[in-house]
């Protein structure tokens, strides 16, 4: 007797496998217009009545002189040293606490001489500090 030998079949039908991806793909081109994208409602808000605060301008001029101008209030400078300025600094904020400061150094100005005053500004709890640069 001859005995048939069970050959392996190494082939596979991908004939049902595209019918299945053409009906899916058709399900999801007639359904993807009809998706309703999410929109988002934006809480709204009134326009603030405050006007914003105009800064304390701390100058530090090219000879290591500091100077202060209150541009609320005035554009006229204050010669002050640094005891001075952390009382008059600490005096302006009493008044309006939301009130930024800002350090106007002289570009040849020593960049250890800017920290020097951001440091004593900041031991002295002074908030919101801020250094000026002009744009180009």
């Amino acid at each position: 007797m001859a005995r048939r030998k069970h050959r392996l079949m190494n082939e596979i039908n991908v004939v049902p496998y595209i019918d299945v991806m053409l009906v899916l793909l058709i399900i999801f081109m007639v359904t993807a217009p009809m998706i309703n994208h999410g929109q988002i409602e934006l809480p709204q808000i009134g326009k603030s009545l405050a006007t914003p605060t105009m800064p304390l301008e701390v100058i530090i001029k090219a000879d290591g002189s500091l100077t202060l101008r209150d541009r609320a209030k005035s554009t006229a400078e204050q010669k002050v040293d640094r005891t001075q300025l952390i009382d008059a600094v600490k005096q302006k904020q009493a008044q309006n606490p939301e009130q930024p400061v800002v350090i106007a150094a002289d570009k040849n100005v020593r960049y250890e001489e800017v920290i020097k005053v951001m440091d004593v500004l900041q031991q002295n709890q002074v908030q919101k500090v801020g250094l000026l640069a002009q744009q180009k």
